[in-house]
């Protein structure tokens, strides 16, 4: 009987339904596009590097609160920092932006002078030829591994292993190239750059032996916090710095990095998510709204089956069946354009499509159960007629 009054005014209900659709339709895209969103970010500092550190100079002051620029660190850093209990791996890292050329194509990328172990520390790997050898690094040989994206550039589909390239003034044997690693979620391409043993350039690029910066990385099982402190407690040491003064450098965890921004993406995500649930409730009052016309409109109907012995709560079930037909009919299809709509706006953004079963059902839910609320003051007034005065409205 509700499925035949919904068909005898087909595009009444269909508008009716059309709030319940849009509120699931728009919890189930948000949520999961905010979940998408949250695991690509997860993804992307994770391609940093395992249990990954980074220490870079900071800021010092002198008394009075006189700022003070850092020094730059040393290469007897590298061999200090690498006996801090927990470390597993260190690659100290100098690098800029330079011109690189290859017979008549140049490009401007991120020239990087480094160690082995820094394949090991972040996550790279060699997809063709090999790394620069630890005799190559203390020799300090004009050898180079290179990015994807600067072997597209430079040699398009041509094999570089064994070619040169000018990076600055000096021309530099490719002896490697890189496994491609995409983009960071910062948008910075991973694989636009040129490594090359750390004395390499220092002594022939950038002129100066400094160190811009270490990555570290923690051994498994251990606690980043006491590897910070090793740290934090040798580069004081080294660099001289008085007890109650400030560091004049500064220990980033990418762990700590990936949970921060995982809360915050987590809490847009349920912001998004509470913002789009309030259109269900839009959706019930609308449902409510249709049931009370549509009692007012069978005011004889109710009277006549009253009349001939129905019980009131029998005539309230009617009208609550069809609330919830209404309801439940707008949230199964809700969900489907809801899916739909998250696969088409994750593919838009690039981002990985997440479906939560639990979005779904809490939405689908939520509609019935807003189905039975709503619906429940127009059931409840239809069974409270009475027959004498239902049979006689116009």
């Amino acid at each position: 009987m509700a499925l035949q009054e919904i068909r005898r005014n087909a595009l009444r209900s269909f508008l009716t339904m059309l709030g319940m659709v849009i509120g699931v339709a728009a919890v189930i895209t948000l949520v999961s596009v905010g979940q998408g969103t949250t695991a690509q970010v997860t993804a992307d500092i994770a391609k940093m590097g395992k249990n990954l550190l980074m220490v870079f100079p900071g800021s010092g002051s002198r008394r009075g609160g006189t700022a003070t620029v850092a020094p730059p660190f040393k290469n007897e850093d590298s061999a200090a920092l690498a006996k801090v209990p927990g470390v597993a791996a260190i690659a100290p890292v100098a690098s800029s932006n330079l011109p690189v050329v290859h017979g008549n194509k140049n490009d401007t990328t991120m020239v990087t002078g480094t160690t082995a172990d820094y394949l090991q520390v972040r996550e790279y790997e060699i997809g063709s030829g090999r790394m620069f050898s630890p005799s190559e690094e203390h020799s300090g040989l004009a050898v180079c591994v290179i990015g994807e994206t600067t072997k597209n550039d430079l040699f398009g589909s041509h094999d570089p292993i064994g070619e040169s390239i000018r990076v600055k003034r000096m021309a530099c044997e490719v002896i490697g190239v890189l496994a491609s690693k995409g983009q960071a979620s910062s948008g910075q391409d991973q694989d636009k750059l040129v490594l090359m043993p750390l004395l390499t350039f220092q002594r022939r690029v950038a002129g100066v032996p400094d160190v811009s910066m270490f990555f570290l990385s923690a051994a498994d099982g251990v606690d980043n916090g006491r590897v910070i402190n090793g740290i934090t407690s040798v580069l004081r040491e080294r660099r001289r710095i008085a007890p109650k003064a400030d560091d004049d450098f500064v220990v980033r965890d990418t762990a700590e990095i990936a949970q921060a921004v995982t809360a915050a993406t987590s809490s847009m995500t349920a912001l998004l998510g509470a913002i789009a649930a309030v259109s269900l409730i839009v959706g019930g009052i609308g449902i409510m709204n249709i049931m009370l016309v549509s009692v007012t409109e069978r005011t004889r109907e109710i009277g006549i089956r009253i009349a001939i012995g129905a019980l009131g709560r029998e005539v309230m079930l009617q009208f609550l069946v069809e609330s919830v037909v209404l309801s439940v009919l707008g949230g199964l299809i809700g969900v489907i354009i809801g899916v739909l709509g998250a696969w088409g706006v994750s593919k838009g953004l690039k981002v990985p499509f997440v479906v939560s079963p639990e979005s779904i059902m809490v939405a689908f839910a939520v509609s019935a159960l807003i189905g039975v609320v709503f619906g429940y003051l127009p059931a409840r007034k239809a069974a409270k007629l009475e027959p004498i005065e239902a049979l006689r409205y116009e």
